[in-house]
């Protein structure tokens, strides 16, 4: 299969987020599930559904992969599980969330994996860093990653860590 160009999201709100999300991408390439490309800053966020949590920490990767999009949706929860994730309440408390965002410009229904991601267009802990790493990045709305970013707004984002956190 040739290379297909990806976006995942990363999110966490227990334990060292950073250090967590560089063992995601460390695993993701050691796994041979992903190459990295490029990551965002990381920022800061309020919990999304179940508010009474603590704070999230976000980011998002560019990354490259020659596995389906299903293949790469289970090697990216195995990582959690290797990682340490448990399973709880939907938008509950997590060590490592990876979601799959994009998938080329591939979109996907199926009872294990929608993409693009449903929760794309409406989360601007999402939005946000994506922007940042794919401003042009035309989404299936039409509009570019900038766009999208700058009519959600940054409210309620900070920036946690610059793009250096992961290397």
């Amino acid at each position: 299969m040739q290379t297909v160009k990806t976006f995942l999201g990363l999110g966490s709100n227990l334990g060292d987020a950073q250090t967590t999300f560089r063992a995601a991408l460390d695993l993701l390439a050691e796994r041979g599930a992903a190459q990295v490309i490029s990551v965002s800053s990381l920022y800061g966020s309020k919990p999304y559904g179940v508010t009474d949590q603590p704070d999230f920490t976000n980011a998002v990767v560019e990354a490259e992969t020659r596995l389906t999009a299903l293949a790469l949706l289970r090697e990216c929860k195995a990582i959690e599980a290797v990682l340490g994730r448990q399973p709880t309440v939907r938008w509950g408390p997590r060590l490592i969330d990876i979601d799959l965002l994009l998938y080329d410009d591939v979109n996907i229904v199926d009872p294990e994996l929608t993409v693009p991601h449903p929760g794309l267009m409406l989360r601007p802990f999402v939005l946000v860093p994506l922007a940042e790493i794919a401003p042009d990045l035309i989404l299936p709305s039409g509009v570019s990653a900038a766009e999208a970013a700058g009519a959600m707004g940054s409210e309620g984002l900070w920036v946690v860590e610059g793009r250096k956190w992961h290397q």
